[in-house]
């Protein structure tokens, strides 16, 4: 049989499920799931080999308008998952009826390339929510093939991967077949903890917070990790820290368990906050963190 292997990119408005899709494909948690908007930064590629293919998926952050620079730098991200794209998934939540910029919705119904329309969380609605909304796309999207998913509880994934593998074309494999990912090991320490914080702080305290794993040392039965929160104010870090640290003491905590059952070893956990004033808004700050992608 002829080998196939591309492209997948997954686009669509921040909290429609994107990551949650991305991970049920690669099986595993590749990609931050919460319940908070924004939650996927960066573009993050999960790799799903089998004998005669292999599946690049992209997970990429939420479509918004960018209010600052970080976010000019992940809607970057966005525009990028058009141009390289063999295959475009346009994810949608039942009950959502636009997306929420016009240009990238005008880029989805002029693709050149095959496009996947998929309704997420049919599993939160009925029958009259969902015929509404397969009527609603199919003249919205014309361009588009139609699948009523539920990412969270596997409705229709297999379905379609099964597509997905149909419209790849023929090539040999991109990456090494025992790869998951193109990211470093720093990356998903990164994210464990910025996920713990997107879920136990409140406001805009998650959205100032970037991290910078700064040693990483792995013996064969340990890995020992020394990571730095950064926040923008010394008001942040107070509050990132908590009484007695207790609050950064849970991060740490949370994040060491899903650290060790990641890589698959024990995790000795070192956490501090460091002040690092208007990152969001400094080209050689994010540069640094990986954000600019011009």
């Amino acid at each position: 049989m002829a080998h196939k292997a591309g492209f997948v990119n997954i686009i669509g408005n921040p909290n429609v499920g994107k990551s949650t899709l991305m991970n049920a494909f690669v099986g595993e948690r590749l990609s931050i799931i919460t319940s908070k908007a924004q939650t996927t930064r960066h573009r993050i590629l999960g790799i799903v080999n089998g004998e005669d293919f292999q599946v690049l998926l992209s997970d990429t952050p939420g479509i918004i308008k960018p209010a600052y620079q970080l976010q000019e730098s992940m809607m970057d991200f966005v525009k990028s998952a058009f141009e390289d794209a063999d295959v475009l998934l346009y994810l949608v939540e039942l009950g959502e009826k636009e997306l929420k910029d016009e240009a990238f919705f005008n880029k989805i119904t002029n693709a050149k390339i095959p496009v996947l329309l998929l309704i997420n969380k049919i599993d939160k609605g009925n029958e009259a929510l969902l015929t509404e909304a397969l009527a609603l796309w199919e003249k919205k999207v014309p361009n588009a093939k139609i699948f009523a998913i539920s990412a969270l509880e596997g409705f229709g994934v297999p379905e379609v991967f099964s597509t997905i593998i149909e419209l790849l074309p023929e090539s040999p494999a991109f990456y090494p077949k025992d790869q998951l990912t193109d990211k470093p090991e720093r990356f998903f320490v990164n994210e464990a903890i910025r996920e713990k914080i997107l879920i136990h702080y409140k406001k805009e305290i998650p959205y100032a917070v970037e991290i910078d794993t700064e040693e990483f040392f792995e013996d064969e039965n340990i890995i020992r990790i020394r990571s730095v929160i950064m926040v923008e104010r010394e008001t942040q870090k107070g509050i990132i820290i908590g009484h007695k640290g207790s609050a950064i003491k849970r991060v740490g905590i949370e994040a060491r368990k899903d650290l060790e059952k990641f890589f698959g070893k024990q995790i000795h956990l070192e956490l501090y906050v460091k002040v690092n004033k208007n990152w969001r808004n400094d080209d050689r700050q994010l540069r640094r963190f990986g954000y600019q992608n011009k």
